[in-house]
């Protein structure tokens, strides 16, 4: 009796959770039919265009850019114009919400520019086809993310035929490979999805090993070495620096010693660009990079003399 009165009571029980659980299904159904059904905002063109093989290479340029998201009160990034060189570095600092990491972002199509122009060798990225936009582009998040596999396969991701001469050789340049050949399995260490087994620092390092090893013709690093302790992040940009080759490289950081030797500098505030030139230059004449600066590194490091702000009321 107390067996057949235990099953009933179960299948009642069951039933019950049933009833409590179809409309969430049916609710998180539609959520995710919606997700599918939503058509994609960043397309190719019909007849994309490419850049001409005799044209510029490693340059992008922004023509007058704003950036709106939707349903936002006020732009993202106002006006704003820059062009990168090959082979040169372009520092972008700002503080939090500026708009640093919306404006490289426009570079490889993940938004699209409200007005203005995003050029990638003279062509406007939004007359390019996708694929081809983001192939010729390196860019590294501010949250790192490895896939499900091996160090190896995530380092080649962009080319599986890819030597492991040139795998190992992005990775001694992203500071990855003194950490890895330290692991018992090396190379084929196994990665679980977003990296959760290797730590924070270990993960961007292993993202800027992926984006060096695509030899791509831009490098975009969105705070990308914010995980990274100081002389870690000395010696990657110093190993950059002959690594990159003629790469056109874009950083985005929070850090000054991190972006204080690029050939030049953009201050954001607010969206826009209130200060432009080299560490030495904005120095003098930008308050706003100034107080940055000094609000992260001595004078003394800065190599600029202290006692005219010590005298300011």
């Amino acid at each position: 009796f107390i067996t057949y009165a235990m099953q009933i009571v179960m299948s009642f029980m069951i039933l019950g959770m049933v009833a409590v659980m179809l409309p969430r299904a049916q609710v998180a159904a539609e959520r995710v039919g919606a997700v599918i059904d939503c058509s994609q905002s960043i397309t190719s063109p019909t007849h994309p265009v490419r850049p001409s093989d005799d044209g510029p290479r490693g340059v992008v340029e922004f023509r007058d850019v704003t950036f709106r998201y939707p349903d936002a009160e006020r732009p993202v990034i106002s006006h704003v114009s820059f062009k990168t060189a090959p082979g040169k570095t372009l520092g972008i600092i700002g503080s939090t919400g500026s708009g640093k990491s919306t404006l490289v972002k426009l570079i490889p199509r993940l938004y699209d520019a409200t007005e203005g122009t995003v050029l990638i060798d003279g062509v406007d990225v939004r007359s390019m086809n996708v694929g081809d936009v983001r192939r010729r582009i390196g860019y590294v998040p501010q949250q790192g993310f490895l896939f499900s596999g091996t160090i190896e396969s995530n380092i080649k991701f962009a080319d599986e035929s890819m030597d492991d001469a040139r795998m190992e050789q992005a990775a001694a340049t992203a500071q990855a490979s003194e950490f890895v050949e330290r692991l018992p399995q090396g190379y084929r260490t196994p990665v679980s999805q977003a990296g959760t087994t290797v730590s924070g620092g270990q993960r961007q390092r292993l993202s800027i090993a992926r984006a060096l090893a695509a030899e791509p013709e831009f490098l975009v690093f969105d705070d990308a070495f914010s995980a990274l302790d100081y002389a870690t992040d000395a010696k990657l940009r110093e190993a950059l620096r002959g690594a990159s080759g003629d790469a056109a490289v874009v950083m985005v950081a929070q850090r000054v010693a991190t972006i204080m030797h690029s050939d030049e500098i953009l201050v954001m505030e607010n969206g826009t660009v209130i200060g432009r030139g080299t560490h030495r230059e904005l120095l003098d004449s930008c308050a706003t990079y100034r107080e940055i600066a000094l609000s992260q590194l001595s004078a003394a490091e800065l190599g600029i003399d202290d006692t005219q702000d010590e005298a300011a009321p």
